[in-house]
């Protein structure tokens, strides 16, 4: 009798740890899905077609900085509540906005699928749906942008790049899929870049004294000074006497950024050749690499005319941003 007792207890303790082990585990998400740069909007379609839609569109499909041509930051594809179950929810940016009893305006995480982002704006009339949007879109955006960079710097590690020159030659690395090849290594620069339909995607790195960019006043005109010597030493036009500059006419865009663990300038803008008709988007990041007193320089370019690039540019940001310090110099 005390044995069976005994029996009992067992099973019992076992069980409990059992359903307290189940309670701890996490639902099982699957894979998100959807193209780079995509955004899944969930609202009837009388919201859509009207002054809700047209905020919508207004704030999460703005037109992308320096692209041409023009495209918008997100591609937006609409449907309505009743449509959205299955698959559908997978998508991995998904903006949800509905008219309701109660005005909120908020982000989740993986609700549905994994890595997601959820936007949800909830209000009781539309002046509410149209004050949400403008409330949570800026922190949306970047919600978003942060899920699909990291759902792109995932692909890149299926089949990578090897080659060691960035580490030979200024002591960094980065996540590089194997497309890209380097085309030039000098004593302070790399020049990597891979062909696509109708031309090329670039990325150079080198490095600058640490008292460059020391004067805020004169901040942009000395990254255009940098970008148009770099060009003309390193980044020949396919003609004699032809080389890369920053384009003429509008000054790049200027944002504080942060990048591998370090304080940095972004600028992006329009590049072109000297003497030669041809022209793209560039992005560059201007790195305080104080543990190496340099200023530390990383830049995307693009040249594929007639072609939408926002992508592109996207894909160059999302290896940019894996940039890791391996040794001090």
């Amino acid at each position: 009798m005390r044995n069976l007792r005994t029996l009992w207890l067992l099973i019992l303790v076992i069980v409990v740890a059992s359903c307290n082990e189940t309670g701890k585990r996490q639902k099982f998400l699957p894979p998100s899905t959807g193209s780079v740069n995509s955004l899944m909007v969930v609202m009837d379609n009388d919201l859509w077609q009207g002054a809700v839609g047209d905020k919508v569109r207004e704030l999460f499909a703005q037109p992308a900085l320096a692209l041409t041509p023009e495209q918008p930051i997100l591609t937006l594809t609409q449907i309505p509540p009743q449509v959205f179950k299955g698959a559908v929810t997978h998508s991995r940016s998904i903006l949800y906005v509905q008219q309701d009893s109660l005005a909120i305006s908020h982000i989740k995480t993986n609700v549905y699928a994994l890595p997601q982002k959820v936007v949800v704006v909830k209000g009781t009339n539309y002046g509410e749906l149209v004050g949400g949007l403008e409330t949570v879109a800026e922190e949306g955006i970047a919600a978003y942008r942060g899920v699909e960079m990291q759902e792109a710097q995932k692909r890149f590690k299926r089949s990578l790049n090897k080659e060691s020159a960035l580490s030979e030659t200024l002591g960094i690395s980065l996540t590089i899929p194997s497309a890209y090849r380097v085309g030039k290594q000098e004593e302070n620069f790399v020049w990597l870049d891979r062909q696509i339909p109708k031309g090329n995607m670039n990325i150079i790195a080198y490095a600058m004294p640490e008292n460059s960019f020391t004067n805020d006043s004169t901040f942009v005109r000395d990254i255009v000074a940098m970008r148009d010597s770099i060009g003309k030493k390193y980044v020949p036009g396919p003609e004699n006497n032809t080389y890369m500059i920053t384009e003429k006419a509008f000054a790049p865009y200027v944002f504080p950024a942060e990048i591998g663990g370090k304080k940095a300038a972004q600028a992006k803008g329009i590049w072109e050749i000297n003497g030669y008709p041809m022209a793209g988007p560039f992005l560059t990041y201007i790195i305080n690499d104080k543990e190496n007193n340099r200023k530390l320089v990383l830049e995307g370019f693009t040249f594929a005319p007639s072609t939408q690039k926002r992508d592109y540019m996207f894909e160059l940001e999302a290896i940019l941003r894996t940039l890791k310090f391996e040794k001090a110099l």
